[in-house]
């Protein structure tokens, strides 16, 4: 059979495009290509759920990428790490399967994306979900995703569901059911104690199909386009430029940052940038690469003399040792723990319709992003701001595609966004100080110290980052700056669309995994209704 030749070529590798990979190769009629620019998913601390802890220290799956310097954040520049692997960042995340509000949906429906509300999104997440505990109106029980509660959750998890309850939150044993408010364990993306990421749910059962080719180590320069239809992708491999042909369609599914990367340098954006860069316009979308925005985080951390909880010391590597051991021979244990067991959502005022802060509360002690070593034992609470006003860019820093490109999501920019951050810091200092929770820890001098507004803003500044949920920068729409239409065909081209997390008009208000899958699933039936492929 013709190696060059396809009649889907999926650039990506990630969560969506394991989902379309799998669902367009269900045809046996047609062929399907499947790129990644990372290695396959063989690494132990991917299948490890504990192994994520090691993530920012392993460059083989896990892309360092940086922003650009951020005046929000005074002036620090941002760590964005994406998966860089067969699963993409469902093989590195943290595992928490979140879906968002229903609220979310409608509005992207109310922004101009008919068939995108709660109602018609809702089938494609019961398609997607295997869930081992819920099956309901919100749940299904026979989807390729694995859904399950911690096997092992820490004892801290559950003081910190007691000490939020405590603090007035109620508790919820379901964020995907009827409402998302209130406090308690995440259910998590594992399956017999393994991690289960799109690439395992998706791509690994059905990589025998003679119809599906995925190739790794593949970097896509640019598409092709020829007298305005996408006819080839030209990549690079080993070293080696090559093209391959769609007779259908090409689909991008590439993230929030090399998405619109891979776009621009096709020819494909705003039509000022790509004259600069030299680039020849083939299509100009001036929306490619803006609406860039990203869940602002911040971390309180405490100090805590437990060995129940994570920590850097003799006793702590050696608890370690011997889960290791429990985990290789039995997949059961402490290192199935995802750290991030427990959160919640809560109203950082009152006159809010919908929750706008979501917690992770971390057992261990978490400092920029894991990558600075903190002696000792304790826990750690995310306070992350769910509908963040401030919007930023990706652009090229060079036509090279081995070269990232300039993320900027402006953190903090707008006035608002500081407002419900702080306001969402008091009120996690309150579920900290319960006695559920205080009689073991305390939150650290660095962080308690920040208490008026002046100094509390500073604190954040100083401290806030990604919670890993970049999305928008190739949305969905119908206006100029709309860079796809609501069935995900990019604008003024044919036989191009874009499926994964830059398309969403706007964030969910949670981990953006799940809602990126469901995506993908829509986006399966959209591509094979499609004119496109007639």
């Amino acid at each position: 059979m013709d190696d060059s030749s396809f009649d889907y070529i999926i650039v990506g590798a990630g969560s969506a495009g394991c989902v379309l990979a799998a669902r367009l190769s269900e045809n046996p009629a047609v062929r399907v290509a499947l790129l990644e620019a990372g290695p396959r998913d063989t690494s132990p601390l991917i299948h490890c759920p504990a192994g994520i802890a090691a993530m920012p220290i392993i460059p083989s799956v896990s892309q360092p990428l940086e922003t650009v310097p951020q005046p929000g954040l005074l002036g620090r520049k941002g760590y964005q790490p994406r998966g860089r692997t067969l699963g993409g960042s469902s093989s590195t995340n943290a595992m928490v399967y979140i879906r968002g509000q229903h609220a979310d949906y409608n509005h992207w429906a109310a922004m101009g994306n008919p068939g995108w509300a709660w109602d018609d999104v809702l089938p494609y997440f019961r398609r997607a979900e295997r869930n081992e505990r819920l099956h309901d109106e919100w749940h299904s029980q026979s989807g390729p995703l694995n859904v399950v509660d911690l096997q092992s959750p820490n004892v801290f998890s559950r003081r910190f569901v007691d000490a939020a309850v405590q603090a007035g939150l109620p508790h919820n044993e379901d964020f995907n059911g009827a409402s998302q408010e209130g406090v308690g364990l995440y259910q998590v993306t594992q399956r017999g104690g393994e991690r289960f990421s799109a690439a395992k749910a998706y791509l690994t059962p059905n990589l025998d199909r003679p119809n599906l080719q995925v190739m790794t180590g593949v970097t896509a320069e640019r598409i092709v386009l020829e007298g305005g239809v996408a006819t080839a992708v030209q990549l690079v491999q080993a070293g080696q430029r090559r093209c391959l042909t769609a007779r259908r369609e090409i689909i991008v599914s590439a993230g929030a940052f090399q998405s619109p990367a891979l776009l621009m340098r096709s020819g494909m954006g705003p039509g000022a940038h790509l004259q600069a860069m030299g680039i020849a316009l083939q299509c100009d979308l001036p929306g490619v690469g803006e609406n860039l925005h990203d869940h602002p985080d911040v971390v309180l951390v405490a100090e805590a003399a437990s060995f129940a909880l994570f920590g850097i010391s003799p006793a702590g590597a050696w608890r370690i040792l011997q889960g290791m051991w429990h985990w290789h021979q039995q997949r059961r244990g402490f290192l199935t723990t995802n750290f991030a067991e427990a959160g919640g959502f809560y109203k950082s005022s009152p006159d809010l319709a919908h929750p706008n802060i979501q917690l992770h509360f971390v057992v261990g002690k978490l400092v920029n992003h894991g990558r600075t070593p903190s002696f000792g034992h304790g826990y750690s609470l995310h306070v992350c701001l769910l509908q963040p006003k401030s919007r930023g860019t990706v652009r090229l820093a060079s036509t090279d595609a081995m070269m990232p490109p300039l993320i900027d999501p402006q953190f903090l920019a707008d006035p608002e966004d500081m407002v419900h951050m702080m306001q969402g810091v008091r009120q996690a200092r309150q579920i900290l100080a319960q006695p559920a929770l205080s009689a073991y820890g305390r939150e650290w001098a660095k962080s308690s110290r920040a208490q008026n507004d002046e100094a509390l803003a500073h604190w954040i500044r100083e401290n806030a980052d990604t919670i890993y949920h970049p999305v928008g920068t190739c949305r969905m729409g119908q206006d100029a700056m709309a860079v796809v239409d609501p069935q995900l065909r990019v604008r003024g081209v044919q036989a191009l669309r874009v499926v994964d997390a830059s398309v969403m008009p706007r964030v969910v208000s949670g981990n953006t995994n799940a809602a990126t899958i469901m995506l993908a699933e829509k986006a399966a039936d959209l591509i094979k209704a499609s004119p496109f492929g007639a």
